[in-house]
């Protein structure tokens, strides 16, 4: 990476004097603990807004508590435009935060001790009960937590809380094997992110047999034409799917091509991959891999239809709904794969199993949405959800290349 030098900033060195670059240090440190302290003060809104929402559900009748939550996480999340996943994380934070952590609460809310540091550190005695992590939080008290980086705060928080309920930490860690888990994500430039999510002495004893294919290439006659990382991806990739080299993989791709490329091959507009984003071609034909491809047709990056050139998965419908919200969840903020396909408009309020009226959604909104009060219907060629205040977001029915703007709070 190139180093920044001060011309990257358009100004000459001699433009500034140390008085001037003082004061813009000391607004720089003032506004970061304002950053903190509002982040105190939304927790504290959040707090009483779960607190209200379940009393208020409550007193409507019996509540099932995993859909109240649910509900509250995704009002949450809606509020801050945020994931569900993160709505919960906050309203967790913020209740733990008043139970238990007088000090790093204090410290929060004057704004010494930054958002990310304080959820690290209630992230680190969740599996405390209150009583335990107000003994955490005496400790902390100790340690001028406000002066320390975050690995050295999650070290220091975790070690104490180990101290204060061993038989406690020593389950959370039983616990944690039960996670263990494979996903992927998308990453930028037609590449992905492949993590697994192992016990330290498996994790440890995958990465030594993939430095170990390092090793063994470098002592063969061969030229190296290949680095380090190169060299233990494919050989990860090799050794998972059986395939001789890394780029053989059998694979089916849906590309969602613009109508107006197809009158046009030499036009400007690219190819789709739902879920990827844009990526040149002539890079997925590479190698000798079984290639299937389904073309979805788009016009103005709307899918409108499509061909099926593979019996590899079935339901039309189903795959041109999924292609058109780029594999994820149509809900605003929300990025997690698509799991159900819904009706926006119920089909026990006569709504169509037909395009117009489908969208993708996780498994989370799609069980929120069964919670009393939370509403979905379509204006305009847009996806309406009203929460239980009332309180309504759109979602447009665009291509996956747009969706970073296509969310909007409707007041």
């Amino acid at each position: 990476m190139r180093a920044i030098r001060w011309y990257d900033y358009g100004v000459s060195p001699t433009r500034s004097t140390t008085s001037s670059e003082a004061i813009l240090v000391a607004r720089i440190t003032e506004l970061e603990e304002r950053k903190a302290a509002i982040a105190a003060e939304q927790s504290e809104a959040i707090l009483e807004f779960a607190r209200a929402h379940a009393a208020s559900q409550t007193a409507g009748g019996t509540v099932d508590p995993e859909a109240l939550e649910r509900s509250i996480a995704a009002q949450v999340g809606l509020a801050c435009r945020v994931s569900p996943t993160e709505g919960r994380r906050r309203v967790r934070i913020a209740r733990d935060l008043h139970d238990g952590h007088t000090h790093v609460r204090a410290l929060h809310a004057v704004g010494a001790l930054s958002e990310y540091r304080t959820a690290t550190i209630v992230a680190a005695t969740a599996h405390l009960s209150a009583t335990q992590r107000a003994e955490v939080d005496a400790l902390l008290a100790g340690h001028r937590i406000e002066t320390l980086g975050v690995r050295r705060i999650h070290d220091l928080t975790r070690t104490l809380a180990a101290r204060v309920a061993p038989a406690a930490f020593a389950a959370r860690c039983r616990a944690a094997r039960t996670g263990r888990r494979v996903s992927v994500r998308p990453a930028a430039d037609g590449m992905a992110d492949l993590s697994a999510h192992l016990p330290v002495e498996q994790a440890m004893a995958c990465y030594a047999a993939l430095a170990a294919a390092v090793d063994e290439i470098a002592v063969r006659p061969e030229p190296v034409t290949r680095g380090r990382g190169q060299v233990m991806a494919d050989t990860l990739v090799e050794r998972l799917t059986g395939q001789a080299t890394a780029g053989d993989v059998n694979v089916e791709i849906q590309v969602m091509v613009p109508v107006e490329t197809l009158v046009d091959p030499h036009g400007p507009l690219p190819a789709q991959i739902p879920g990827h984003g844009p990526v040149p071609v002539a890079l997925l034909t590479t190698g000798d891999g079984r290639r299937t491809w389904r073309r979805l047709v788009t016009r103005d990056g709307i899918v409108i239809g499509g061909d099926s050139r593979s019996r590899l998965f079935t339901g039309r419908l189903a795959a041109l709904i999924r292609a058109r919200d780029g594999g994820r969840c149509r809900e605003p903020y929300c990025d997690a794969p698509i799991r159900h396909l819904d009706h926006i408009r119920r089909w026990s309020e006569l709504g169509r199993t037909e395009f117009g009226n489908g969208r993708g959604l996780c498994a989370f909104h799609n069980q929120v949405r069964e919670t009393r009060g939370w509403r979905a219907g379509s204006e305009d060629g847009t996806v309406v959800t009203t929460t239980p205040t009332g309180t309504r977001y759109r979602s447009e029915l665009v291509s996956a290349h747009s969706r970073p703007h296509e969310h909007d709070h409707v007041a």
